[in-house]
């Protein structure tokens, strides 16, 4: 067999141990007697007294490392640790993760500082207690954000919360344990982001809720969507520990300005922007536009008297300072380009001139076309360009944002709030005034096309103001740049009721309902002429009045003269062949349906439960989208126009009176169309 010559013969496994036994082979009978605690669920997820035990940590520096490194606790799948139920468990690799943080090894220097002060000034040692309080340890989060975001991307995909509780803490006031100078840095972040998107045309929907104004921006092809406060008192409740708000805040403080530098070092800006005071110049940035709005952005957020829209003046006025600030790699591309357009042109001309030496005075020549083309290149090369005088260019998306309010100038009233439409404006090409100080637009400016005002009625000092400009509601501003469509003002005027504010988030192709006014937003996009609901209900009556007095005064009575026998016998045969067609309908419904029932007998018991869960949700959609369909109805009908009827009582009334006016015509012409009742015979 298998045994070799010269060796002893291999024990069989199922022989008895002996003391002589290798250890391999004990283990494999008897199995390796673990400690407790050393193995298992007990190894792998242990309670937070424990890692507080091991770390050597307060329950509060615990908490800001596991905050600052993106740790949080686990629930083991299963069974629970030791069967200890309702306790916190972390994980064993996060905790060995903390135990080698730099920054552990800070915090417990600042505890030993904290004592020697605390020391210091038991003992009424003044000089002593200033001088170490100068020399307090400093730590830094550089590392954990490169730990956590290895990749740019994963930085801006992970915006959300941080731009959320930057806004927030920039409308908190300096009380309950906030300083001032954490809300004062919140301010200056959310100024340097709103400065980025403004000047980018990265704002993309916006959206007005209870919670807050929702708005979203495109920044390098990934959606960041963050909340807006309100500008109102924001009131401060006790029961939230802002400390844990602060640490959130102290990481996101890091995070937001390795982003901002890298976005504002791909358009070629250096971030942060040396900035003076609000009238000084702006020192070392090679762009003007993007010092001013940040300038401004910060001021907006600072007092109320600030605003973003100085940019637009800003921008206009030191165009000119930018192109100095031009490398010279910039400016030969510029060169190039204008060259190449020049070309064109001139190619242009000399074609012309040679058209016109040859005498050929009976053949044109097409100039428009070739020197418009030229001349929109060079429009669109100037509109394409992120900041004079850099390399950055827009996209075709955000081209197309920033041609949106394009050549329009709003004017915004004392009581709109600014921030939000601001940017939105902004962002989409327009320029902005308001009521106040630092406006770059007056209100008896006769440039501005559209004077927003959130008030029942217009004011008599608005009288005077001039009558280009149309008054809208801010629901238009963000209605028109959800739907990236300008939209009539016809729904949007100064006391009229508003028209629903849609979601731009809600996809309703998969909701399986689509809401009227979105309906007629899509047919104004394709050109069709849309009439409001209400412009419907007022002049159906006279249309139909119109249209019935068209009919009834032929002369020779041919338009009711249509009703014959003829057309008798075809409407029956058309009644019987529907009756026909119902019953074929019905007969091949009850066939799919047996045949349904069929198929789900001959499932497995898995397959068949997955499925009936599939269509219990199947059917709740289908509820919920009828639901709508119903409440769209009742609100159909119950509006009313100026005379107090509502839609179905004008319906059924103006169905009445074409039965009379038909009956009426029809007699005219030796006819009768009432039912002669048939008497039964006795």
């Amino acid at each position: 067999g298998n045994r070799v010559k010269g060796r002893p013969k291999r024990k069989s496994i199922k022989a008895a141990l002996s003391s002589d036994v290798g250890s391999k082979r004990k283990l494999s009978r008897m199995g390796k007697k673990q400690k407790k605690g050393h193995a298992g669920l007990e190894a792998t997820f242990i309670g937070r007294s424990k890692c507080l035990k091991m770390l050597q940590v307060t329950l509060k520096d615990f908490r800001r490392l596991c905050i600052l490194k993106g740790i949080s606790p686990r629930q083991p799948l299963g069974r629970v640790p030791g069967k200890k139920k309702g306790q916190t468990f972390y994980h064993i690799k996060d905790i060995k993760a903390i135990a080698h943080e730099p920054i552990l090894e800070s915090f417990r220097e600042f505890r030993a500082y904290m004592k020697k002060v605390r020391r210091a000034a038991g003992r009424n040692e003044r000089d002593e207690a200033l001088r170490r309080h100068a020399s307090v340890p400093t730590y830094t989060l550089n590392h954990l954000v490169k730990e956590r975001y290895p990749r740019f991307q994963d930085a801006l995909a992970d915006m959300d919360d941080a731009l959320t509780l930057t806004f927030l803490f920039s409308a908190l006031p300096a009380e309950r344990g906030i300083p001032a100078k954490v809300a004062q840095k919140a301010k200056s972040l959310a100024a340097a982001w709103g400065a980025y998107c403004a000047t980018t045309c990265s704002i993309t929907n916006a959206f007005v809720s209870v919670k807050g104004v929702y708005m979203e921006a495109s920044v390098q092809t990934i959606p960041v969507r963050w909340v807006i406060p309100h500008s109102f008192r924001q009131h401060l409740p006790r029961d939230v520990d802002y400390r844990v708000m602060m640490t959130f805040f102290e990481f996101y403080e890091t995070l937001l300005g390795f982003v901002l530098f890298k976005l504002y070092s791909d358009i070629g800006v250096r971030y942060p922007f040396p900035v003076k005071d609000f009238s000084g110049e702006i020192v070392g940035s090679a762009s003007a536009i993007l010092g001013a709005n940040l300038r401004v952005l910060d001021s907006a957020f600072d007092s109320s008297k600030g605003s973003i829209s100085k940019v637009v003046r800003k921008s206009l006025a030191q165009d000119s300072e930018t192109s100095k600030h031009d490398n010279s790699k910039d400016a030969e591309e510029k060169s190039r380009k204008a060259k190449d357009i020049m070309k064109s042109i001139d190619s242009t001309l000399m074609k012309l001139s040679e058209e016109n030496d040859e005498g050929d005075d009976d053949e044109d020549v097409d100039v428009a076309g070739p020197l418009k083309v030229a001349l929109d290149e060079m429009a669109k090369e100037h509109n394409r360009a992120v900041v004079p005088g850099s390399k950055a260019e827009l996209n075709d998306d955000a081209l197309k944002r920033k041609g949106l309010f394009q050549g329009l100038t709003f004017f915004l009233s004392r009581e709109v709030p600014r921030g939000y439409l601001e940017l939105v404006c902004l962002a989409h090409g327009g320029r902005v005034g308001w009521e106040g100080e630092n406006s770059p637009v007056t209100a008896q400016d006769s440039t501005i096309t559209h004077h927003i005002v959130d008030r029942p009625s217009l004011p008599a000092s608005y009288e005077s103001l001039p009558k280009s400009r149309e008054f809208v509601q801010p629901q238009w501003i963000l209605d028109c740049a959800n739907f990236m469509f300008l939209l009539p003002i016809s729904r949007y005027t100064i006391g009229s009721p508003l028209p629903p504010h849609l979601s731009p988030w809600v996809d309703d192709e998969e909701e399986g309902y689509k809401p009227a006014y979105a309906e007629e937003i899509e047919k104004l996009k394709n050109g069709e002429k849309v009439e409001s609901q209400i412009m419907e209900v007022g002049n159906v009556k006279a249309t139909d009045e119109a249209d019935q007095s068209k009919e009834t005064t032929n002369p020779s009575g041919e338009a009711y003269a249509s009703v014959s026998e003829d057309e008798a016998e075809e409407e029956e045969d058309e009644a019987s062949d529907s009756k026909v067609t119902l019953k074929a309908k019905k007969k091949r419904e009850r066939e799919e349906k047996e045949a349904h029932e069929l198929a789900k007998t001959m499932m497995s018991r898995k397959a068949a439960h997955l499925y009936g869960k599939m269509q219990h949700g199947l059917s709740q959609k289908k509820e919920k989208v009828d639901e709508l369909h119903r409440r769209r109805q009742d609100i159909d009908g119950k509006e009313k126009d100026n005379s107090g009827k509502s839609v179905l009582k004008q319906k059924v009334e103006r169905l009445k009176k074409e039965r009379k006016d038909l009956e009426d015509s029809y007699e005219k012409t030796s006819g009768n169309m009432k039912k002669s009742k048939k008497r039964r015979s006795s």
